[in-house]
């Protein structure tokens, strides 16, 4: 079992010091030749403390206090080395000691002790004749696997006692002699833990220091022993912000917790390298670290060397350095910095000029005069670009409001007589610091890297480098060119392309401007007014236009074009925000105090201490509370699991699924009930929650499958490519996702060939492609120009200089109009915007004796545009005809997102004229998807109705499903941040997606949160703060919608959930309580503040639940073939059957309960027929109606006296929304906006009905309500 416990804070302790026989020599040295002015002596082992340093095995035989120093024993590794090649004879007296010592030691296997001295004194260790200040330097130990480990180190000095040595505490030699001076000898006592607690350790060395320095020899080894052992209790805190607190007297000791999960501990003062560095050194040395350079620290002080080093590492998380890491080098270890790979070392600054005039390739970071420099024998610099020039500025302007002086901080206060509240005055003012900090260089991390994502293929997880490198600018384009070959930056790929949601995706979607998130991801790149006004330092505000209002949806008619005027200052005011981020309260939890002796009895009494400190904390704190709650149930797990009570520990991380998931020790739990014994697992079995449990881990670790991490660059195919290489090629090339768009292009380029495509082929069109994309990044526009038009438009497509009767210029395309850039002295002539379009047709004007191919454009408001473009005129016909068509096609169906569609058409015509020799304008129309769709009919009920449609699978290759859609209205009291007081629309993809929409722009605000893997049934609102999502795969996922996550989910369930209904009682989340029902009939009452079940029944003879509502304190519930009134303690009450002409009982698919009316509502399942039910008498419809076109009804919602009905047409690829008059019974409405089943309806504050369809459309659609 003991592989099982889990350790506290300590790793090892060890002591260092002198060999016994070398100070027994001094010693008797001394009284003769005196002690020389420099004495320097070799480091040794002295002794070792592992834990754990009690058993019950021990305590079964009394021996409680031996069992302490079973594991504490001393050795010296040399002395060990040494004595395999002396006589076997001279040592066989004490080998049989050694040999046991060495079994009872268990040393964790990634630490190497043989090396432990020497980085315990890097420098010298010397007798002196009297005793120094204790100095304290720090330790980063990394094995073969890149795990580290963090050593605190303090050198001390103790009296040499006259006729003792310091050796067991016992007396083994003595020396007589009254002229016996006074002596110190150096010792080191070093605590190594996998956390890096440098702060607290310092102090809990500190406070050893006290009793130690002056003590007994005898006393000595028990000293350390005790403050070892108590260390080995303490449980490192979870990430949150509960921090634990516990005396070694006489100081109390702090251990901090990390603030957020995505963040490794900070517990040291990350504003040291500020204090050392100008800002322009802090950005060089972290270009070097970002390049994989071999980076030296040099300082006099050995603690500035890890300190300043952590700093750095921790700056660009979370980048992370993989490579050698040793932030001290010893004496004996400066050959290391011979090694022809990158490293990151430190080391003395006494080696300074004996580095850099004899290793040649470094980069060497003087930590105390605050400069960098190189080594080189050829005496040339390295090469080391600068970094990217916007972050490098946004970082140098922030940088400046850090108060980075604690003493300015203290000059309003008064003077404090208790150092506890001095210490803890001086930690918060640190913690708050650290915070701003990180985010500072997070901010930074995220702007140099923000772009990352564009370039990137999630689906064959391609990174397209070569295009990211050439839309950097010109100076920064050497510092990218060296980072993307770097593995610290190769990692970071891995973690996007896995959608990692870590700190950089988190700071990302705070300081994004919403303009960026409003982009599809597969729009083809060009850059936009705005960008170009910005690469001319050109204040911008005069282009401001429409502003949206923040509280309900506004809905305009070209919603890609018209953005808020907020949007043009959002990505400073966005930044400066996150820069201002709200620390949350800590709470601290005081540790009970240590017993002494530390025996078994005493060990397990301080962890009964702590269990039922833990409970009462649980009890006074409530569920509003839950993360703090998760931690104090996290931490009684641990100590129930020290005191083997496997069960109570396993309840407690249970509960850890209401609470906060986030910090669910998942392997220890997989552990623990690996280890159970059969008695105690068939006790677990009898508890519904823990079998629950035990069967979710077993599933998990069943379905637990290797992660895909690699990286592709894109390359271009070498071989032939049919239809479907060809499909992936494009897809990971970045042009294209849309799978529909792909099939039209292969056939365009396989006009008059065989169904296949040659690496030529597709080589030509890609550099076609790619040579346009970097033409229209060169374009230019005059202000002259850029006044005239949108801040978000951007030129997609220049024809050659041509003559027009409107002048002599260059034709312009964007994504909303023509227009003519005159030359000569540049002008703006407005062709016409593609909606005013009323004809286009080919020409010819007479140029005698010439007849010159020419295009005609006519428009409403202006005499029709004439341009001469003669053989570019059959191509820009095309053009026009296929943006005019999307254009309609959008306003017809107020679908934004045909014009994105029509734009890639296009110029995926313009690529494949380019690339194609024969027939290439047949070919190019092969693409003209909506000119062929143009006459398409929208019925005129549609049109009225029909306001706007979004697409929420616009970041996938194809479409997905939309099973469930939930309105939140907006909370304009949410603190801060602006974009959160907007409403929002949920949709439940396929395959455990959901996709947050903004509701007062209605653009994408969030691509993913993934809840699961499997179908998402249903949502329900439960506050501002919660939303509940039913599973397929039988959970409820809670996502916290402040922060974005989902760390909290229920587990109760059996099979799948298929519905949710609030019972709201009041105000308070006390007052809730939510009913969940599954599809084996199960039926759950929650406690929406605690999460507990207040009621839990099953309907018996029921395998088809699937939907239920709550009126007048009854539940309905649909069972397929009937409806049932139950009590709220699972008595069926009455039953409502509805019975077909044959005999055969009806199918129900979905129901409303109307409360004013006193009516129930069924549709279903099998045919499109509504019936209206009498509550009061259920044994027939108070009326049927049946609807046209209508295979199955799915789902329904009542809105403002009329029931919306969304079903399935009898051409299986036809959604259809019927509105029917709740009064009069007949229907209203028939609306046609999907080409695939309405799976979804909800109601936006009855002013609009929002519909999600199946995956053959995958968009949701907003009607307006009359």
């Amino acid at each position: 079992m003991a592989e099982v416990l889990p350790h506290g804070i300590l790793e090892i302790c060890v002591v260092v010091g002198a060999s016994h026989e070398k100070l027994k020599e001094i010693c008797q040295a001394f009284p003769k030749d005196g002690i020389r002015s420099h004495c320097y002596l070799s480091p040794e082992i002295r002794s070792v403390h592992v834990p754990p340093f009690v058993s019950k095995e021990d305590s079964r035989f009394g021996n409680s206090d031996q069992s302490f120093t079973r594991i504490s024993r001393r050795r010296s590794f040399k002395k060990k080395k040494e004595l395999k090649h002396t006589n076997p004879a001279a040592t066989n007296a004490n080998a049989g000691h050694i040999e046991s010592q060495s079994e009872e030691f268990s040393i964790p296997s990634n630490i190497d002790l043989q090396g432990l001295p020497q980085l315990c004194f890097p420098g010298e260790l010397q007798i002196e004749t009297e005793a120094k200040e204790d100095r304290y330097h720090f330790l980063v130990f990394t094995d073969v696997f890149g795990t580290r480990t963090y050593g605190v180190a303090v050198q001390f000095y103790r009296l040499i006692e006259e006729g003792n040595s310091f050796q067991h505490g016992q007396t083994n030699w003595n020396v007589h002699n009254q002229r016996m001076s006074t002596l110190y000898a150096p010792f080191s006592v070093c605590v190594i833990s996998k956390f890096p607690y440098y702060t607290a350790f310092k102090d809990c060395l500190s406070s050893l220091m006290v009793h130690v320095k002056t003590c007994q020899e005898l006393d000595f080894d028990h000293k350390v022993r005790q403050f070892a052992a108590k260390l080995a209790l303490v449980p490192s805190p979870p990430s949150g912000t509960l921090h634990l607190v516990f005396n070694l007297n006489p100081l109390l000791i702090v251990l901090p917790s990390r603030e957020d999960p995505n963040y490794p501990v900070a517990d040291l003062d990350i504003h040291l390298p500020l204090l050392c560095f100008k800002p322009k050194c802090i950005l060089q040395i972290l270009t070097c670290i970002l390049m994989e350079q071999r980076i030296v620290f040099l300082s006099a002080d050995w603690a500035l060397l890890t300190l300043v080093a952590e700093c750095f590492i921790l700056y660009l998380h979370p980048l992370q350095w993989q490579h050698t890491y040793v932030p001290i080098l010893s004496k004996e270890m400066m050959d290391f910095l011979m090694a022809p790979t990158a490293f990151l070392m430190g080391c003395h600054i006494d080696y300074f000029k004996e580095v850099k005039s004899e290793i040649e390739g470094l980069i060497l970071v003087n930590i105390d005069e605050g400069t960098i420099s190189f080594s080189n024998l050829a005496a040339t610099e390295p090469d080391i670009p600068e970094m990217p020039s916007q972050a490098a500025e946004c970082f140098a302007q922030r940088i400046e409001s850090l108060q980075l002086h604690y003493d300015l901080e203290l000059s309003h206060l008064g003077s404090s007589s208790d150092i506890s509240n001095l210490r803890m005055r001086r930690r918060n003012w640190q913690q708050n610091l650290n915070l701003a900090i990180q985010e500072l260089f997070l901010v930074l991390v995220v702007n140099m890297f923000r772009d990352v994502s564009d370039y990137l293929n999630y689906e064959y997880r391609v990174f397209n480098s070569e295009e990211f490198l050439k839309t950097r600018t010109v100076s920064d384009q050497p510092f990218y060119k060296k980072v993307l070959e770097t593995y610290i930056f190769h990692s970071f790929l891995k973690a996007r392309l896995s959608r990692k949601m870590d700190a950089f995706s988190h700071m990302e979607l705070r300081i994004c401007p919403e303009s960026n998130r409003v982009k599809m991801r597969d729009n083809p790149r060009r850059p936009t007014m705005e960008q170009m006004v910005m690469r001319r330092e050109y204040h911008f505000d005069h282009l401001v236009t429409k502003r949206f209002a923040a509280s309900m949806p506004n809905l305009p008619v070209d919603i890609c074009q018209d953005f808020s005027a907020e949007h043009l200052s959002i990505r400073k005011n966005k930044s400066e925000n996150a820069m201002k981020k709200s620390t949350k309260s800590v709470t601290t939890l005081k540790l009970p105090e240590f017993r002494s002796p530390l025996n078994y009895s005493s060990v397990i009494a301080w962890y009964t201490d702590f269990i039922n400190l833990l409970s009462k904390a649980i009890n006074a704190t409530g569920q509003e509370c839950s993360s703090l709650l998760a931690r104090y149930y996290y931490l009684r797990g641990l100590a129930y699991l020290m005191q083997e009570k496997y069960l109570e520990a396993l309840s407690d991380f249970q509960n850890l699924y209401k609470t906060d998931l986030d910090i669910f020790p998942k392997e220890l739990v997989k552990k623990v009930i690996g280890v159970l014994p059969p008695d105690q697992h068939s006790q677990a079995g009898q508890k519904p929650e823990l079998k629950r449990l035990i069967s979710i881990m077993l599933e998990k670790e069943q379905n637990v499958t290797a992660s895909d991490e690699h990286v592709k660059k894109f390359e271009l195919p070498k071989t032939h490519m049919h239809k479907e290489d060809f499909l992936k090629r494009i897809q990971e090339s970045g042009i294209v996702k849309d799978v529909g768009t792909i099939l039209r292009l292969f056939d365009a380029l396989t006009i008059g060939h065989l169904k296949q495509i040659d690496p030529e082929t597709f080589r030509d069109f890609y550099n076609f492609w790619k040579e346009s994309e970097a033409e229209a990044h060169e374009v230019n526009l005059p202000l002259e120009v850029i006044e005239y038009l949108d801040k978000n438009e951007s030129v997609f497509k220049l024809s050659s200089a041509v003559k027009t009767n409107y002048g002599v210029g260059k034709i312009a395309l964007t994504q909303k109009r023509l227009f003519l850039l005159k030359e000569g002295r540049p002008g703006y002539v407005e062709i016409s915007k593609f909606r005013d379009i009323m004809e286009v047709e080919n020409v010819s004007v007479m140029f005698f004796p010439l007849r010159i191919p020419a295009l005609k454009i006519k428009t409403a408001l202006k005499e029709p545009f004439v341009g001469n473009l003669k053989t570019e005129r059959d191509l820009w016909q095309l053009i026009v005809k296929e943006m005019w068509a999307g254009r309609t096609m959008a306003d017809k169906h107020k679908d934004p997102q045909y014009i994105q569609e029509a734009l890639t058409n296009v110029l995926l015509m313009d690529a494949v004229v380019g690339c194609t020799h024969s027939r290439a304008i047949y070919a190019a129309s092969k693409l003209a998807y909506f000119d062929q769709m143009r006459n398409l009919v929208v019925p005129k009920t549609t049109l009225e109705t029909l306001k706007h449609k979004i697409n929420p699978s616009a970041d996938q290759t194809s479409p997905q499903a939309v099973n469930a859609l939930l309105y939140a209205p907006g909370n304009p009291n949410y603190p801060e941040e602006g974009a959160n007081a907007n409403p929002k629309l949920w949709c439940a993809l396929s395959e455990g997606k959901v996709v947050l929409i903004d509701a007062a722009s209605w653009c994408i605000q969030q691509h993913c949160i993934q809840v699961g893997n499997s179908k998402l049934n249903c949502m329900l609102g439960v506050d501002s703060s919660q939303l509940w999502i039913g599973s397929q795969d039988s959970c409820i996922y809670i996502i916290n919608t402040y922060s974005m996550s989902c760390n909290k989910q229920l587990t109760e369930h059996c099979t799948d959930v298929t519905d949710m209904v609030l019972e709201d009682q009041g105000s308070t989340l006390s007052q809730k309580c939510v009913y969940s029902c599954s599809l084996d009939g199960s039926v759950i009452c929650w406690d929406v503040s605690t999460l507990q079940i207040k009621t839990h029944f099953q309907l018996s003879n029921c395998h088809g639940l699937i939907a239920i509502q709550l009126h007048n304190c009854m539940l309905w519930c649909c069972v397929g073939d009937a409806l049932l009134e139950v009590k709220k303690t699972g008595q069926v009450f009455r039953t409502l059957i509805l019975e077909n002409p044959n005999g055969s009982r009806a199918f129900f698919s979905c129901f409303l309960v109307l409360p004013g009316k006193n009516q129930l509502v069924t549709g279903c399942a099998d045919k499109g027929e509504v019936c209206f039910w009498d509550m009061e008498n259920l044994s027939k419809p108070l009326q049927k109606i049946q609807l046209q076109d209508c295979s199955s009804i799915n789902c329904m919602i009542f809105v403002k006296n009329q029931v919306w009905i969304g079903s399935k047409g009898l051409d299986k690829a036809n959604g259809k929304i019927y509105v029917i008059d709740a009064d009069k019974y007949y229907v209203e409405k028939e609306l046609v906006a999907h080409v695939d089943m309405v799976r979804a309806l909800c109601s936006a504050e009855n002013k609009y009905v929002l519909s999600g369809a199946g995956r053959e459309d995958g968009k949701v659609a907003i009607w307006k309500v009359d």
